[in-house]
């Protein structure tokens, strides 16, 4: 079992546990000898094709080594090697094709499995932890004795333009008073394979008068869910965040959430908050325009 399939998602919290994969191995063993009627000689091949596989892959992953090393005389020796054991990989295959079936049939289970959990598991609130800095705690707090109004804002340009447009298209799109106060919210996607990370937000003022959080994060809307709910706990008070509508097909955008952490944000926040606060008077409110 890949250890790091959780990290990733891609395997149910349990996979971590021995026990349970404990049985779950026994039970496949049981399958695979009903399968193949208890023959040792067919599972006999499956175990020497996935040893054989095990040691060449290791033999390759050295000679890699050994040439970032600049050893020359120990990359010639581990590539030689390297290609014996191929080579008794293959022919050991082609003898006995037994022992790549199973192993394909495991290979495609664990990567069917992992599709559907990464899949199954998407609106899962996954951020570990959240840490304000000094400023970014000094924008809550003060927002906290009003109506907390933030703005989800892909960041561009960055330049005054751009904030002053986005502040009118909200209070246009949504109808909100010209006194009312606004702080917006801008994440960096990082690496989307990553399924459970801490927050780290951080607070600026830009051109001398937009406060902006900033924080990355391997996806948008578990990024803003997160911050909205520890916002909530934090001060006592519901918050609410603005969104524009997402240009694009919503089949396109799901696909972009799914594979990087993209796509249409407003929705999927609002379900990633409504499957980690089921009431809904204590739930942060989304608003789009």
């Amino acid at each position: 079992m890949p250890r790091y399939l959780p990290r990733y998602g891609m395997a149910p919290h349990w996979a971590r546990a021995v026990r349970p994969m404990v049985i779950v191995f026994t039970l496949i063993a049981f399958l695979v000898t009903w399968i193949f009627d208890a023959d040792v000689n067919a599972q006999g091949g499956a175990y020497a094709t996935g040893v054989l596989v095990l040691i060449s892959s290791a033999a390759i992953a050295v000679t890699i080594a050994a040439h970032k090393a600049g050893q020359r005389n120990w990359t010639i020796a581990f590539a030689v090697i390297s290609a014996v054991f191929l080579y008794t990989t293959v022919a050991n295959v082609i003898e006995r094709p037994d022992g790549v079936k199973i192993g394909a049939c495991f290979i495609a289970g664990i990567i069917l499995v992992s599709l559907l959990s990464r899949l199954a598991r998407s609106f899962e609130l996954r951020v570990t932890s959240v840490t304000l800095d000094p400023m970014a705690e000094r924008f809550v707090r003060d927002m906290a004795s009003r109506r907390m109004r933030f703005i989800a804002n892909e960041p561009d340009r960055r330049d005054i333009r751009e904030y002053r447009d986005k502040i009118e298209q909200i209070r246009h799109d949504n109808d909100v008073p010209g006194q009312e106060d606004f702080v917006f919210v801008e994440v960096t996607v990082t690496d989307p394979s990553d399924f459970e990370a801490g927050l780290a937000v951080r607070g600026e003022v830009l051109h001398g008068r937009y406060r902006v959080l900033t924080l990355e994060s391997a996806s948008v809307p578990n990024a803003l869910a997160a911050l909205l709910l520890y916002v909530r706990d934090l001060t006592g008070r519901t918050p609410h965040i603005y969104f524009e509508w997402t240009e694009g097909g919503p089949f396109a955008n799901l696909l972009r959430f799914f594979l990087f952490g993209q796509g249409e944000v407003a929705p999927v926040t609002r379900e990633v908050l409504r499957e980690a606060e089921p009431d809904r008077k204590r739930r942060p409110k989304v608003h789009v325009g």
